[in-house]
């Protein structure tokens, strides 16, 4: 079954939808873990860098967003590790399921349209695509 679970996440709510179904996938299966990534985009990590007062600030302002995430794991007694990486979010999901060697990766979907999709790409899809173990998207 799946021992190990990643999950991607942003700090959205549908990252925090995501997040739901992980948990409840978790409580189903003993010795369960959620590997959670979150990954900083270099196209708008120069943006966040810009605006942060130092490292420290910048690495807090991150893992507030992802508090809800980290609540739902510990409110229903999950084990998890939490990890932020940096990097394009695609690339470094897919690198980071296919090295882990994963049993299942949990991501949300942005709902985009068909032509968004088309123009800017799904993440979401990319990784679905991409991996090398069964993938769960959550609208």
């Amino acid at each position: 079954m799946y021992k190990r679970i990643l999950l991607a996440v942003d700090g959205s709510e549908n990252s925090i939808r995501a997040a739901d179904e992980a948990v409840k996938i978790a409580t189903f299966i003993s010795d369960c873990r959620i590997e959670i990534i979150y990954v900083a985009d270099y196209s708008k990590s120069k943006n966040e860098i810009l605006h942060a007062q130092g490292k420290e600030e910048l690495n807090h302002s991150r893992r507030k967003k992802l508090a809800p995430i980290e609540e739902k794991m510990k409110s229903k007694n999950i084990n998890y590790k939490l990890e932020i990486l940096h990097g394009h979010p695609g690339p470094t999901i897919i690198e980071y399921a296919n090295k882990e060697k994963v049993d299942l990766v949990v991501i949300g979907s942005r709902g985009l349209n068909t032509l968004q999709e088309m123009v800017l790409g799904s993440v979401s899809h990319k990784v679905m695509k991409r991996v090398n173990c069964p993938a769960l998207i959550v609208k």
